[in-house]
């Protein structure tokens, strides 16, 4: 690919690529025997390539990255910097440079990700995210909404038995703790899995049917993969029914449900019940 300049889905997908590939560099250059030092060094890396790129080619675009000093302070407490603010910009990037640095660090995990997403005010939907790539680079793949994938098929178990077994992603250190009696409850078991990004990218994929979180996120969490779960046509919400919504003052966003539309109904109402 050549580049910039480009339409923003295709500089969101460059981006996440080239900032994959400097993290598996990075990988391969420093070993997994520190871990800590790899997970300091990943952040940096990604987020200074990010933030550079994004310097050159956007110069006029709001940024808000995970890596930025005060990124997790609610936008009203934070130190006037200079740059473009974020709550008065047309366009902001929504950054995470290193979704996952635990799996990261550890040597032959795959479930990691980098995330960039393009908020507009204009946008025509609710969450305002109008581009976005998740880069899965140690899957060798980057999911886009320049070219979103198709619609997830259904699983083996419902093709083939004419009902469907529900694969609900997970973390696999800080499930919710109310979701294992859910799983019961609509007969779906769970699938650990590490980063946000990776989890939701399984969802996209088919690889799983449905991830649930409701133990505390930021906007950079889940900013692209949802941006390229909506593209895909898969259901996208607060664990509540109610719209995400990106580029808010403060920039947690705790919880969210991403899911195949046809099992929505029936997720959100078994959260109803069990996440109270």
């Amino acid at each position: 690919m050549t580049g910039p300049p480009m339409i923003d889905g295709a500089f969101a997908r460059w981006l996440a690529s080239r900032a994959g590939q400097a993290l598996l560099d990075l990988r391969t250059e420093m070993g997994f025997a520190d871990g800590g030092a790899l997970k300091s060094a990943g952040d940096k890396v990604s987020h200074d390539l990010i933030r550079t790129e994004l310097a050159k080619w956007r110069p006029g675009d709001a940024v808000l990255s995970e890596e930025d000093e005060g990124s997790r302070l609610a936008w009203a407490a934070e130190v006037n910097t200079g740059a473009v603010s974020r709550l008065t910009a047309d366009r902001v990037w929504i950054i995470d440079p290193l979704d996952g640095t635990r799996e990261f660090s550890e040597e032959g995990r795959s479930d990691w990700a980098v995330h960039v997403a393009l908020w507009a005010r204009r946008a025509p939907s609710p969450h305002g995210l109008v581009a976005g790539a998740v880069g899965l680079p140690a899957q060798h793949r980057v999911l886009g909404t320049d070219y979103p994938p198709a619609y997830p098929p259904m699983t083996v178990e419902a093709a083939t038995a004419g009902e469907r077994k529900i694969r609900l992603a997970a973390s696999r250190s800080r499930p919710p703790v109310f979701l294992t009696d859910l799983a019961e409850d609509v007969g779906a078991h769970l699938v650990p899995m590490g980063s946000a990004g990776a989890k939701i990218a399984a969802v996209v994929t088919g690889e799983v049917d449905a991830y649930i979180h409701a133990g505390g996120q930021y906007e950079w969490d889940s900013a692209a993969p949802v941006a390229v779960a909506t593209a895909t046509g898969l259901h996208a919400s607060r664990i509540d029914g109610s719209a995400l919504r990106y580029n808010e003052a403060d920039p947690r966003l705790p919880d969210l449900l991403v899911c195949r539309k046809d099992l929505a109904t029936r997720l959100l109402a078994a959260l109803q019940r069990h996440s109270g």
